[in-house]
Protein backbone atom coordinates (compact mmCIF):
# COMPACT_ATOMS: atom_id res chain seq x y z
CA UNK A 1 0.00 0.00 0.00
CA UNK A 2 1.27 3.43 -0.98
CA UNK A 3 0.11 5.11 2.23
CA UNK A 4 2.02 2.59 4.37
CA UNK A 5 5.12 3.33 2.31
CA UNK A 6 4.59 7.07 2.90
CA UNK A 7 4.29 6.49 6.65
CA UNK A 8 7.55 4.51 6.66
CA UNK A 9 9.26 7.24 4.70
CA UNK A 10 8.04 9.86 7.15
CA UNK A 11 9.69 7.85 9.92
CA UNK A 12 12.92 7.71 7.91
CA UNK A 13 12.67 11.47 7.34
CA UNK A 14 12.58 12.12 11.08
CA UNK A 15 15.65 9.92 11.63
CA UNK A 16 17.51 11.67 8.80
CA UNK A 17 16.72 15.08 10.27
CA UNK A 18 18.07 14.01 13.67
CA UNK A 19 21.28 12.58 12.19
CA UNK A 20 21.86 15.62 9.98
CA UNK A 21 21.31 17.98 12.89
CA UNK A 22 24.00 16.17 14.93
CA UNK A 23 26.50 15.87 12.06
CA UNK A 24 25.89 19.43 10.88
CA UNK A 25 26.38 20.86 14.36
CA UNK A 26 29.63 18.91 14.78
CA UNK A 27 31.00 20.05 11.40
CA UNK A 28 30.16 23.69 12.14
CA UNK A 29 32.07 23.36 15.43
CA UNK A 30 35.13 21.69 13.86
CA UNK A 31 37.10 24.80 12.73
CA UNK A 32 39.31 26.27 15.49
CA UNK A 33 37.79 29.06 17.52
CA UNK A 34 34.20 30.22 17.48
CA UNK A 35 32.15 33.31 16.76
CA UNK A 36 33.36 34.93 19.97
CA UNK A 37 37.01 34.61 18.86
CA UNK A 38 36.21 36.45 15.63
CA UNK A 39 34.19 39.06 17.50
CA UNK A 40 36.98 39.73 20.01
CA UNK A 41 39.51 39.97 17.18
CA UNK A 42 37.35 42.63 15.52
CA UNK A 43 37.14 44.59 18.76
CA UNK A 44 40.92 44.45 19.21
CA UNK A 45 41.48 45.52 15.62
CA UNK A 46 39.24 48.51 16.35
CA UNK A 47 41.54 49.52 19.20
CA UNK A 48 39.45 48.16 22.09
CA UNK A 49 41.04 46.18 24.90
CA UNK A 50 39.04 43.14 26.01
CA UNK A 51 39.88 41.71 29.44
CA UNK A 52 39.11 38.25 30.78
CA UNK A 53 36.00 39.41 32.64
CA UNK A 54 34.52 40.80 29.42
CA UNK A 55 35.37 37.56 27.59
CA UNK A 56 33.65 35.49 30.29
CA UNK A 57 30.60 37.77 30.16
CA UNK A 58 30.44 37.47 26.37
CA UNK A 59 30.72 33.67 26.56
CA UNK A 60 27.86 33.57 29.03
CA UNK A 61 25.82 35.96 26.86
CA UNK A 62 26.23 33.82 23.74
CA UNK A 63 25.99 30.51 25.59
CA UNK A 64 29.52 29.52 24.58
CA UNK A 65 30.60 28.75 28.13
CA UNK A 66 28.91 25.34 27.91
CA UNK A 67 30.33 22.17 26.29
CA UNK A 68 29.38 21.50 22.65
CA UNK A 69 27.02 18.58 23.51
CA UNK A 70 25.12 20.81 25.92
CA UNK A 71 24.94 23.58 23.30
CA UNK A 72 23.52 21.09 20.80
CA UNK A 73 21.01 19.72 23.29
CA UNK A 74 19.76 23.22 24.12
CA UNK A 75 19.54 24.12 20.40
CA UNK A 76 17.73 20.89 19.49
CA UNK A 77 15.29 21.19 22.40
CA UNK A 78 14.51 24.80 21.51
CA UNK A 79 14.01 23.84 17.84
CA UNK A 80 11.34 21.35 18.86
CA UNK A 81 9.52 24.28 20.46
CA UNK A 82 9.89 26.55 17.43
CA UNK A 83 12.90 28.52 18.72
CA UNK A 84 15.89 28.25 16.36
CA UNK A 85 18.14 30.42 18.46
CA UNK A 86 19.57 33.86 17.91
CA UNK A 87 22.14 34.80 15.31
CA UNK A 88 25.37 36.02 16.90
CA UNK A 89 26.37 38.21 13.96
CA UNK A 90 22.99 39.73 13.11
CA UNK A 91 21.71 39.82 16.72
CA UNK A 92 18.30 38.74 15.41
CA UNK A 93 16.23 35.56 15.77
CA UNK A 94 17.38 32.90 13.31
CA UNK A 95 13.79 32.15 12.30
CA UNK A 96 13.28 35.77 11.25
CA UNK A 97 16.48 35.83 9.17
CA UNK A 98 15.73 32.54 7.42
CA UNK A 99 12.07 33.30 6.74
CA UNK A 100 13.02 36.63 5.18
CA UNK A 101 15.01 34.76 2.51
CA UNK A 102 13.43 31.30 2.35
CA UNK A 103 10.30 32.32 0.36
CA UNK A 104 12.42 34.02 -2.31
CA UNK A 105 14.74 31.01 -2.32
CA UNK A 106 11.79 28.65 -2.88
CA UNK A 107 10.37 30.87 -5.63
CA UNK A 108 13.73 30.96 -7.39
CA UNK A 109 14.33 27.23 -6.88
CA UNK A 110 10.89 26.11 -8.08
CA UNK A 111 11.02 28.49 -11.04
CA UNK A 112 14.49 27.17 -11.93
CA UNK A 113 13.24 23.58 -11.71
CA UNK A 114 10.26 24.33 -13.97
CA UNK A 115 12.53 26.14 -16.43
CA UNK A 116 15.06 23.29 -16.36
CA UNK A 117 12.58 20.43 -16.85
CA UNK A 118 10.45 22.32 -19.40
CA UNK A 119 13.53 22.97 -21.52
CA UNK A 120 15.55 19.79 -20.96
CA UNK A 121 12.85 17.13 -21.52
CA UNK A 122 11.67 18.28 -24.99
CA UNK A 123 15.24 18.91 -26.17
CA UNK A 124 16.31 15.48 -24.84
CA UNK A 125 13.39 13.79 -26.63
CA UNK A 126 14.19 15.58 -29.89
CA UNK A 127 17.89 14.78 -29.57
CA UNK A 128 17.18 11.07 -29.01
CA UNK A 129 14.61 10.74 -31.80
CA UNK A 130 16.86 12.64 -34.25
CA UNK A 131 20.16 11.02 -33.31
CA UNK A 132 23.22 12.44 -35.13
CA UNK A 133 21.16 15.16 -36.80
CA UNK A 134 22.16 18.84 -36.80
CA UNK A 135 19.77 19.50 -33.88
CA UNK A 136 21.29 16.62 -31.93
CA UNK A 137 24.79 18.01 -32.42
CA UNK A 138 23.65 21.49 -31.36
CA UNK A 139 22.03 20.06 -28.20
CA UNK A 140 25.18 18.03 -27.48
CA UNK A 141 27.43 21.09 -27.84
CA UNK A 142 25.06 23.11 -25.63
CA UNK A 143 25.11 20.32 -23.05
CA UNK A 144 28.90 20.15 -22.90
CA UNK A 145 29.21 23.94 -22.67
CA UNK A 146 26.57 24.11 -19.94
CA UNK A 147 28.28 21.42 -17.91
CA UNK A 148 31.75 22.93 -18.38
CA UNK A 149 31.06 26.58 -17.46
CA UNK A 150 30.50 27.29 -13.73
CA UNK A 151 27.32 29.28 -13.16
CA UNK A 152 29.12 32.09 -11.33
CA UNK A 153 31.48 32.52 -14.31
CA UNK A 154 28.50 32.55 -16.67
CA UNK A 155 26.90 35.19 -14.43
CA UNK A 156 30.01 37.39 -14.69
CA UNK A 157 30.12 36.96 -18.49
CA UNK A 158 26.42 37.76 -18.82
CA UNK A 159 26.73 40.82 -16.60
CA UNK A 160 29.65 42.13 -18.66
CA UNK A 161 27.94 41.48 -22.01
CA UNK A 162 24.64 43.10 -21.01
CA UNK A 163 26.35 46.12 -19.48
CA UNK A 164 28.86 46.71 -22.27
CA UNK A 165 26.44 46.05 -25.14
CA UNK A 166 23.12 47.37 -23.79
CA UNK A 167 24.06 49.41 -20.72
CA UNK A 168 21.97 47.13 -18.50
CA UNK A 169 23.06 46.52 -14.91
CA UNK A 170 21.63 43.19 -13.82
CA UNK A 171 21.59 41.88 -10.28
CA UNK A 172 19.17 41.38 -7.43
CA UNK A 173 15.55 40.30 -7.64
CA UNK A 174 13.99 43.75 -7.22
CA UNK A 175 14.46 47.28 -8.44
CA UNK A 176 15.76 49.82 -5.94
CA UNK A 177 12.33 51.29 -5.18
CA UNK A 178 10.88 47.87 -4.30
CA UNK A 179 13.65 46.57 -2.01
CA UNK A 180 11.97 47.64 1.24
CA UNK A 181 8.45 48.08 -0.13
CA UNK A 182 5.62 45.82 1.11
CA UNK A 183 4.33 43.14 -1.23
CA UNK A 184 2.01 44.32 -3.98
CA UNK A 185 1.18 43.42 -7.57
CA UNK A 186 3.72 45.98 -8.75
CA UNK A 187 6.46 44.38 -6.60
CA UNK A 188 5.47 40.91 -7.83
CA UNK A 189 5.66 42.12 -11.45
CA UNK A 190 9.09 43.59 -10.70
CA UNK A 191 10.20 40.21 -9.30
CA UNK A 192 8.99 38.41 -12.44
CA UNK A 193 10.87 40.94 -14.57
CA UNK A 194 14.13 40.20 -12.72
CA UNK A 195 13.76 36.39 -12.71
CA UNK A 196 14.98 35.49 -16.27
CA UNK A 197 18.67 36.24 -15.66
CA UNK A 198 18.95 34.15 -12.43
CA UNK A 199 16.92 31.36 -14.08
CA UNK A 200 19.26 31.21 -17.07
CA UNK A 201 22.43 31.44 -14.95
CA UNK A 202 21.43 28.92 -12.26
CA UNK A 203 19.46 26.58 -14.51
CA UNK A 204 21.98 26.28 -17.33
CA UNK A 205 24.09 23.53 -15.78
CA UNK A 206 21.07 21.50 -14.64
CA UNK A 207 19.38 21.85 -18.02
CA UNK A 208 22.49 20.68 -19.84
CA UNK A 209 22.87 17.66 -17.57
CA UNK A 210 19.21 16.62 -17.83
CA UNK A 211 19.32 16.86 -21.62
CA UNK A 212 22.12 14.29 -21.64
CA UNK A 213 20.27 12.05 -19.16
CA UNK A 214 17.00 12.22 -21.10
CA UNK A 215 18.73 11.56 -24.40
CA UNK A 216 20.67 8.56 -23.09
CA UNK A 217 17.71 6.95 -21.30
CA UNK A 218 15.37 7.41 -24.26
CA UNK A 219 17.91 6.00 -26.70
CA UNK A 220 18.17 2.89 -24.50
CA UNK A 221 14.38 2.47 -24.50
CA UNK A 222 14.01 3.01 -28.25
CA UNK A 223 16.35 0.08 -28.89
CA UNK A 224 14.35 -2.40 -26.78
CA UNK A 225 12.27 -5.21 -28.20
CA UNK A 226 8.87 -3.92 -27.06
CA UNK A 227 9.37 -0.79 -29.20
CA UNK A 228 10.18 -2.89 -32.26
CA UNK A 229 7.11 -5.08 -31.58
CA UNK A 230 4.82 -2.07 -31.15
CA UNK A 231 6.02 -0.61 -34.42
CA UNK A 232 5.45 -3.94 -36.15
CA UNK A 233 1.87 -3.94 -34.87
CA UNK A 234 1.29 -0.55 -36.48
CA UNK A 235 1.24 1.69 -33.39
CA UNK A 236 1.70 5.31 -34.47
CA UNK A 237 5.12 6.78 -33.77
CA UNK A 238 3.82 9.63 -31.60
CA UNK A 239 1.61 7.37 -29.46
CA UNK A 240 4.36 4.78 -29.15
CA UNK A 241 6.93 7.39 -28.16
CA UNK A 242 4.86 9.19 -25.54
CA UNK A 243 3.05 6.22 -24.01
CA UNK A 244 6.00 3.88 -23.43
CA UNK A 245 9.66 4.94 -24.00
CA UNK A 246 9.31 8.55 -22.84
CA UNK A 247 7.30 7.53 -19.79
CA UNK A 248 9.96 5.03 -18.74
CA UNK A 249 12.87 7.31 -19.64
CA UNK A 250 11.41 9.97 -17.33
CA UNK A 251 12.05 7.79 -14.25
CA UNK A 252 15.66 8.97 -13.72
CA UNK A 253 14.52 12.56 -14.30
CA UNK A 254 11.74 12.27 -11.71
CA UNK A 255 14.10 10.64 -9.22
CA UNK A 256 16.29 13.77 -9.30
CA UNK A 257 13.55 15.99 -7.87
CA UNK A 258 14.59 15.01 -4.34
CA UNK A 259 18.05 16.53 -4.58
CA UNK A 260 17.27 19.15 -7.24
CA UNK A 261 15.90 21.71 -4.77
CA UNK A 262 18.83 21.66 -2.30
CA UNK A 263 21.28 21.31 -5.22
CA UNK A 264 19.88 24.50 -6.71
CA UNK A 265 20.13 26.28 -3.35
CA UNK A 266 23.70 25.12 -2.65
CA UNK A 267 24.83 25.43 -6.26
CA UNK A 268 23.56 28.98 -6.59
CA UNK A 269 25.45 30.34 -3.58
CA UNK A 270 28.39 31.87 -5.45
CA UNK A 271 26.15 32.89 -8.35
CA UNK A 272 23.78 34.51 -5.84
CA UNK A 273 26.69 36.44 -4.33
CA UNK A 274 27.75 37.60 -7.80
CA UNK A 275 24.18 38.55 -8.77
CA UNK A 276 23.36 39.96 -5.32
CA UNK A 277 20.36 37.69 -4.82
CA UNK A 278 18.61 37.79 -1.41
CA UNK A 279 18.47 34.01 -0.98
CA UNK A 280 19.58 31.61 1.75
CA UNK A 281 22.80 30.60 -0.04
CA UNK A 282 24.75 33.79 0.74
CA UNK A 283 23.24 33.83 4.24
CA UNK A 284 24.51 30.30 4.93
CA UNK A 285 27.92 31.11 3.45
CA UNK A 286 28.29 34.17 5.68
CA UNK A 287 27.13 32.22 8.74
CA UNK A 288 29.72 29.48 8.10
CA UNK A 289 32.51 32.02 7.67
CA UNK A 290 31.55 33.73 10.93
CA UNK A 291 30.90 30.39 12.70
CA UNK A 292 27.43 31.62 13.58
CA UNK A 293 26.45 28.11 14.62
CA UNK A 294 22.74 28.59 15.30
CA UNK A 295 22.11 30.40 12.01
CA UNK A 296 24.24 27.95 10.00
CA UNK A 297 22.78 24.89 11.71
CA UNK A 298 19.18 26.03 11.29
CA UNK A 299 19.74 26.88 7.60
CA UNK A 300 21.22 23.41 7.04
CA UNK A 301 18.16 21.90 8.72
CA UNK A 302 15.81 23.81 6.42
CA UNK A 303 17.77 22.59 3.39
CA UNK A 304 17.67 19.03 4.72
CA UNK A 305 13.91 19.29 5.17
CA UNK A 306 13.63 20.42 1.55
CA UNK A 307 15.72 17.42 0.51
CA UNK A 308 13.71 14.74 2.30
CA UNK A 309 10.38 16.27 1.25
CA UNK A 310 11.62 16.42 -2.34
CA UNK A 311 12.70 12.79 -2.23
CA UNK A 312 9.30 11.76 -0.86
CA UNK A 313 7.57 13.66 -3.68
CA UNK A 314 9.82 12.07 -6.30
CA UNK A 315 9.15 8.57 -4.93
CA UNK A 316 5.39 9.13 -4.99
CA UNK A 317 5.60 10.43 -8.57
CA UNK A 318 7.65 7.37 -9.56
CA UNK A 319 4.95 5.09 -8.15
CA UNK A 320 2.30 6.96 -10.15
CA UNK A 321 4.32 7.14 -13.38
CA UNK A 322 5.65 3.58 -13.43
CA UNK A 323 3.30 0.80 -12.20
CA UNK A 324 6.23 -1.65 -12.24
CA UNK A 325 7.56 -0.05 -9.09
CA UNK A 326 6.34 -1.78 -5.95
CA UNK A 327 7.01 -0.71 -2.38
CA UNK A 328 5.84 -3.83 -0.60
CA UNK A 329 8.50 -5.99 1.01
Amino acid sequence: MLWLYILRRLGYMLMILVVVSVVGFIIIQLPPGDYLSTYIMRLEQGGMDVDEAQIAALKMRYGLDKPAPVQYAIWAWNMLHGDFGRSFEWNLPVYQLVMERLPLTLVLSVATMVFTYALAIPIGIYSATHQYSAGDFVATVFGFIGLAIPNFLFALILMWVLYSAFGLSIGGLFSQQYLQAPWSWAKFADLVKHLPVPLIVIGMGGTAGLIRVMRGCLLDELRKQYVVTARAKGVSETRLLLKYPVRIALNPIISTIGWALPAIVSGETIAAIVLNLPTTGPLLFRALIAQDMYLAGSTVMFLTLMTVVGILISDILLAVMDPRIRYEK
